[in-house]
């Protein structure tokens, strides 16, 4: 017998309706230490910063202004915006707004400059992003043909500890999106490509009480 044939063999004993349940050990730390809500957010902030993604901070009030320095530094013609984004968001007299479509063919998208999305959450100790194509957060593709992606995160309601944290408060039938940094690859020669399967810039807003 090969090997293939000892494999397929296994996965159909595991597959038959009377194979035995295995029961699978859960015992792992749920969290690595104990943080306030402002080490917590520290913590995103470093692990993000260490991924390349640029992080700024700032409060509600402050928050449009930065928004439009960010779209201006870029020189953004275009935004791409989701349909629940708060409109004070972005600056009246500012980027085109091209709406969240579902007939926008990938050519369209790609010709977008920047694209500004809220979130679900954040994990601390992985410095990841999770979006599940909320209303602030539109298509899933939305965010990961532009070039350019704003987003923003609510501190420290939206920030979370661990993955193990995490995964209980998401819906896992909708679409999650798992950003960790701007989209980048070593695979070639170790040769670090960013860009490759999303933006090559990402921005992060922490928005709470200055």
């Amino acid at each position: 017998m090969s090997s293939k044939d000892r494999i397929l063999g296994r996965i159909r004993r595991a597959l038959r309706d009377d194979a035995p349940a295995v029961e699978i050990p859960r015992d792992y730390l749920h969290v690595h230490g104990a943080r306030t809500p402002a080490q917590r957010v520290d913590l995103l902030a470093v692990h993000l910063a260490e991924y390349r993604a640029v992080v700024h901070r700032t409060d509600e009030e402050g928050l449009p202004a930065l928004i439009a320095r960010l779209l201006a530094e870029r020189g953004a013609r275009s935004v791409l915006v989701p349909p629940g984004l708060p409109p004070h968001w972005l600056p009246a007299a500012g980027p085109v707004r091209v709406p969240d479509r579902a007939a926008s063919t990938p050519y369209e998208l790609d010709r977008v400059d920047s694209v500004v999305t809220g979130c679900a959450l954040a994990v601390a100790e992985t410095g990841t992003i999770v979006l599940d194509a909320g209303p602030d957060q539109g298509r899933r593709r939305i965010t990961l043909v532009p070039d350019h992606h704003i987003c923003v995160v609510r501190v420290p309601d939206q920030v979370v500890d661990s993955i193990p944290q995490a995964l209980p408060l998401l819906d896992p039938t909708r679409p999650l999106t798992w950003i960790s940094g701007p989209s980048a690859t070593s695979d070639i020669e170790l040769d670090r490509v960013e860009g490759v399967h999303g933006p090559r810039t990402l921005e992060v807003i922490l928005v709470g009480t200055q």
